[in-house]
């Protein structure tokens, strides 16, 4: 009985760390960015300003709508606000 609980322990532990490298391998992203990182890369930038929308901006500066959207990755169109920096110019 008292070696049950060491091979308990282990086995906990052999989980623990595989739900880990699971964890982790799946929060990567894959991709090829200009820096070769899979990163955004932003060379400038605009402040929202009242009334703007993300459709507003794209077509304020001439932009593909998938180009704006690949240089600000983690936009929500729903809830810009004024003030918020957007990348308007860059690789992806």
């Amino acid at each position: 009985m008292a070696l049950a609980l060491p091979c308990n322990k282990v086995a906990m532990l052999l989980v623990l760390c595989l739900v880990l490298m699971i964890s982790s391998t799946e929060s990567r992203q894959l991709g090829t960015g200009s820096a070769g990182n899979g990163k955004p890369s932003c060379d400038a930038v605009y402040a929202v300003q009242p009334a703007d929308s993300c459709t507003s901006v794209i077509e304020a500066f001439a932009l593909d709508s998938d180009f704006f959207f690949s240089i600000n990755p983690n936009i929500n169109c729903n809830a810009i606000f004024v003030d918020q920096w957007l990348c308007v110019d860059g690789s992806a």
